[in-house]
């Protein structure tokens, strides 16, 4: 989207053709917001609630132009009528105020500004533009998915970090050095401000865990609607609760590795062995004995092997080595 700005402070964009009414973007991806998001309150280190304001047409070089000399700000031209504004505005919101005072959010009504919208040549709505340093210098229209409306603030930020992704990054990095306690305080912070955010669902649920707390880990999971149990992040925390639980009642395992050196094609017991393994974090072992079960009869109960070994992945994350090793011979074995 090029525009230009005109030495008045008002914005000449390039024409895409035609003149046309507003029209709102109805064929837009729906975007799912957690529980409560909308209205929460600001994020850990947040800026007060005046980085989301309203403007209109004599305000705009004040509150647009000019303040785009502080830090970057997003202008979103809406409407009452337009359901994807609807959609768009909250989800904008979220993510500005996420950004802790990194960038601001300017509302116009066309309806009540339309002097503005026209010198602006917007044909549809929503449509969003981007001003840093007096300039415009992103835009886009139509309501977006939420993954892309971070990416869009991101651009803007220029590597820039907004206290909630450093506070969890910070979480997890306390996680992984052990230090569960901490990492449990800051990811309940992030949790209690940003209700819905996956990244903290998941990692009070692991740090649950790894503390080993796994009926609380087990509550929390309980506790989750579908929506977000389906979420990557917490996906991944559920996955870990689960093979946690593998050692449950598994038996000797010494029993279980004399069975499977009298006959390598139990499977059943290589199964059990491995599930076993991988509970009591022994997780090299338990997914060499899971590749070995592939390795053997790939199909064997409904492929029983393969599916309990791509749990574990998930469990472990794709950065983990195990990981990475285990889906390479995954795929020599699957495509030998």
């Amino acid at each position: 989207m090029e525009m230009k700005l005109n030495p008045d402070g008002s914005i000449q964009p390039q024409s895409n053709g035609g003149g046309g009414s507003l029209e709102a973007q109805d064929d837009q991806p729906r975007l799912y917001v957690g529980p409560g998001v909308g209205d929460t309150p600001a994020a850990p280190g947040a800026a007060p609630g005046d980085v989301i304001k309203d403007s209109d047409t004599p305000g705009f070089k004040r509150d647009v132009i000019d303040e785009s000399m502080n830090q970057p700000v997003i202008v979103d031209f809406w409407a009452p009528w337009c359901g994807p504004c609807k959609q768009l505005g909250p989800a904008l919101e979220k993510l500005v105020r996420q950004a802790g005072g990194l960038v601001k959010m300017v509302k116009i009504n066309v309806d009540e500004n339309q002097e503005l919208a026209a010198q602006m040549r917007i044909q549809s709505i929503p449509a969003v533009y981007a001003f840093n340093q007096g300039q415009p210098v992103d835009g886009f229209m139509g309501a977006l998915p939420e993954s892309q409306l971070k990416t869009f603030i991101d651009r803007l930020l220029g590597g820039a970090k907004p206290p909630l992704e450093a506070a969890l990054e910070d979480a997890q990095a306390a996680l992984d050095s052990g230090d569960t306690e901490t990492a449990r305080a800051i990811f309940n912070e992030v949790q209690t401000n940003d209700p819905g955010n996956p990244t903290a669902i998941g990692g009070l649920i692991r740090s649950a865990l790894v503390s080993g707390d796994r009926d609380g880990a087990q509550s929390m999971v309980d506790g989750l609607p579908d929506e977000l149990k389906a979420k990557p992040e917490i996906a991944q925390a559920i996955s870990a609760v689960e093979v946690a639980g593998m050692a449950d009642g598994a038996g000797d395992l010494d029993d279980m590795t004399r069975r499977i050196d009298a006959d390598p094609n139990d499977h059943q017991a290589r199964l059990d062995l491995a599930k076993a393994l991988c509970g009591m974090g022994r997780n090299q072992e338990g997914v060499e004995h899971l590749l070995e079960l592939i390795r053997r009869d790939r199909n064997w109960n409904d492929e029983a092997g393969r599916k309990q070994l791509l749990t574990v992945f998930e469990a472990l994350g794709p950065s983990d080595p195990v990981t990475q090793d285990g889906r390479r011979q995954l795929s020599s074995i699957l495509f030998s």
